[in-house]
């Protein structure tokens, strides 16, 4: 009389493998994309469907591959853990009971410096120095700074105000659009109509008058391009920048050079 193998005892006894191997074909999962998704071995997964206990691990181990096999699948776990209980040949459970009240071995000792030694690296020292030359080298350059933004206030003009002398300082090169003495017209020439272009990206605030008074475009816009013209300097007021863009006689303004930290402008606008 021969007895039977390990894969013929489990097929007598349970098919949880044919269920595994059949769930994971309808959900056309390879063995490798389930193995990377369940931190488990391609040849352990592939064992469970074919039921070759031999090439799996401890009982413990294989029994929470298959529940979670099982899980990702989609099936009743519960069930498959049944299957799989039935199906362990019972030679092999009691070979991993014995592995696992097997005692564990030491592996060695740690010994321990019992005088206490303190061991400076000479490199880490320098290292501590070097930062506090810097911290103090820095400090100083910090406080000589505040001393010098401390020691004299430069005097304002009382006749201009406060956007116009920003204006002055905001001038675009790369576009030959400015603000302050472009758009005062210091040169004394006759100023002729200038074309705008406003195009919005999203509602925006806009406000612009020309130096006739006359009133462009006041209130909130919505998205679209607009065409204008004036006679210029053009006063411009503008809620938020980032929403617009603004081109005068085909040139671009660069906004951001007008804009405050709100992102709002005001300023006066001329070729």
């Amino acid at each position: 009389m021969t007895t039977p193998s390990l894969n013929t005892q489990s097929n007598a006894q349970g098919s949880f493998g044919a269920m595994l191997q059949q769930a994971r074909k309808s959900k056309q999962v390879s063995l490798e994309e389930a193995a990377a998704e369940l931190f488990i071995l391609k040849r352990h997964l592939q064992a469970l469907e074919n039921e070759n206990f031999a090439d799996l691990p401890q009982a413990t181990f294989a029994r929470g591959f298959a529940i979670n096999y099982a899980k990702f699948l989609g099936l009743d776990a519960t069930k498959v853990a049944s299957s799989f209980d039935a199906a362990y040949p019972t030679e092999l459970k009691a070979k991993s009971v014995n592995n696992t009240n097997t005692p564990l071995r030491p592996m060695g000792t740690l010994q321990r410096d019992t005088r206490n030694r303190i061991r400076f690296n000479p490199l880490l020292i320098l290292a501590v120095i070097g930062v506090i030359v810097l911290a103090i080298f820095l400090f100083r350059m910090v406080s000589n700074a505040s001393k010098e933004n401390n020691a004299e206030p430069v005097p304002t003009v009382d006749d201009v105000s406060e956007i116009e002398q920003a204006q002055g300082a905001a001038i675009d090169s790369t576009t030959g659009v400015g603000a302050s003495g472009s758009a005062l017209n210091l040169g004394g020439a006759e100023v002729g109509p200038a074309a705008l272009t406003v195009k919005l990206t999203d509602t925006a605030v806009i406000s612009i008058i020309d130096a006739s008074g006359n009133s462009l475009m006041d209130g909130a816009q919505t998205s679209g391009d607009y065409q204008l013209s004036g006679t210029p300097p053009f006063s411009v007021k503008i809620d938020n920048v980032d929403n617009v863009s603004l081109m005068l006689n085909q040139e671009a303004v660069a906004l951001d050079t007008y804009a405050a930290t709100d992102k709002q402008a005001s300023f006066e606008l001329a070729p």
